[in-house]
């Protein structure tokens, strides 16, 4: 299963994000809900990365299925829209496939 958690401060900004593990839908190389959930979650950081001015550090392992992305000064307003956008795609594979597959947390510190 793929666990997707995002997390906001108190002032309600982001200040990171982490997705984790395999959906599971299908075998290796052909799990299209695997593959929707990294596509979201790469082109949220590769937007971040080339649209706005906000720092990030990204951390990823490929074997665990992980990506790990901190906003030391959290995120920008232009970041957080395009992570909603993220959330939003996120939530429709959830809802498309079931949370058998996906879980999307909101977490706050």
């Amino acid at each position: 299963m793929v666990s997707v958690i995002a997390v906001k401060n108190r002032k309600n900004e982001y200040v990171g994000f982490t997705c984790s593990g395999h959906a599971g839908y299908d075998e290796h190389g052909r799990d299209i809900v695997c593959a929707a959930l990294s596509m979201l979650v790469i082109n949220t950081v590769n937007a971040i990365d080339a649209l706005t001015d906000c720092r990030m550090t990204v951390t990823t392992d490929e074997t665990d299925g992980e990506i790990e992305v901190i906003f030391p000064d959290a995120a920008s307003k232009d970041a957080g829209l395009l992570i909603e956008a993220m959330l939003l795609g996120i939530r429709g594979v959830i809802e498309e496939y079931g949370s058998a597959y996906a879980t999307l947390t909101m977490k706050e510190v």
